[in-house]
């Protein structure tokens, strides 16, 4: 189908795009990569007047060192991220989810904070940006305001974002010398995630010390299963220690049903899935 119609501005700075927003409020729709935007505004299942893109906007490309954490520009690609070096030391949960989405082509498009934005209880960004204690960095006309992780994702594709404000940029906290893993489940290669885990654990001998657990559409957003972090600390590296720690993961949850798997299977899934993370972070 064919979008309708609808004003596009590319502003060159932030300040210029919440200016713009300000002046437009609800009827304008922020394109970051498009990978999520196009195919509903193809689909007309949102029809804005005006496309605010932010392609040009470059003080929200990046991945900078911020002491204890790094902050990720929300414009930064996929690929980008993938590439940066402070990512691949202190982020190895993200980078491992960030693998996995789609083909090189959307990895190149693609950015993180629009992921985030966006919202997708099934999209791959959200649960490891919980399992590394994430904070929003959220800019509009009342100024800058900094969202916990587990505040930012309020329902199905909504956020904490109001529409006067824009997602600046992400704060992970450093997982240097953590191990960690994603594990991911789906019915085809390149589709949305029936369930994943994002799982990041720290070591000490021979017992889990650590551990930070994220998991993937279990429920209308992304969810962090600090009960089962919990229960994982102290545990040994074998199977049947970890298994039984991890299952109780699901608990309390309550996952979709649809064409994939029904609330059930996910849960099901959830909690092998998150054994196999656990073991595979830990290098068990």
């Amino acid at each position: 189908m064919i979008p309708a119609a609808f004003d596009y501005i590319a502003p060159a700075s932030l300040a210029e795009a919440l200016e713009v927003l300000g002046e437009r409020g609800d009827s304008a729709k922020i394109i970051a990569g498009g990978q999520s935007l196009l195919p509903i505004l193809r689909m007309r299942l949102n029809a804005p007047d005006l496309v605010v893109d932010l392609g040009k906007v470059a003080e929200l490309r990046g991945v900078f060192d911020d002491g204890p954490g790094i902050v990720v520009g929300a414009m930064t690609t996929y690929s980008d991220f993938l590439a940066d070096p402070l990512a691949q030391e202190h982020a190895g949960v993200l980078v491992d989810a960030v693998e996995t989405i789609a083909d090189p082509q959307i990895r190149h498009r693609g950015t993180i904070g629009g992921a985030l934005a966006h919202a997708d209880p099934a999209g791959d960004v959200g649960a490891p940006a919980l399992a590394m204690e994430a904070e929003f960095v959220i800019v509009g006309p009342r100024g800058q305001r900094v969202v916990a992780g587990e505040d930012f994702f309020e329902d199905n594709f909504t956020t904490a974002v109001g529409d006067d404000e824009i997602l600046a940029a992400v704060r992970l906290t450093k997982q240097s010398g953590w191990g960690h893993h994603y594990e991911k489940f789906v019915r085809v290669s390149h589709q949305w995630s029936v369930v994943a885990v994002a799982a990041a654990v720290r070591v000490e001998g021979d017992a889990i010390a650590e551990a930070r657990i994220g998991l993937t559409n279990m429920g209308t957003t992304p969810v962090r299963a600090r009960a089962c972090e919990e229960a994982l600390v102290g545990s040994a590296l074998t199977e049947e220690a970890v298994g039984a720690a991890c299952a109780g993961v699901a608990e309390g949850l309550n996952p979709p049903s649809d064409l994939n798997a029904d609330a059930d299977y996910r849960r099901h899934l959830a909690t092998v899935l998150t054994r196999r993370a656990v073991l595979a972070a830990a290098g068990a």
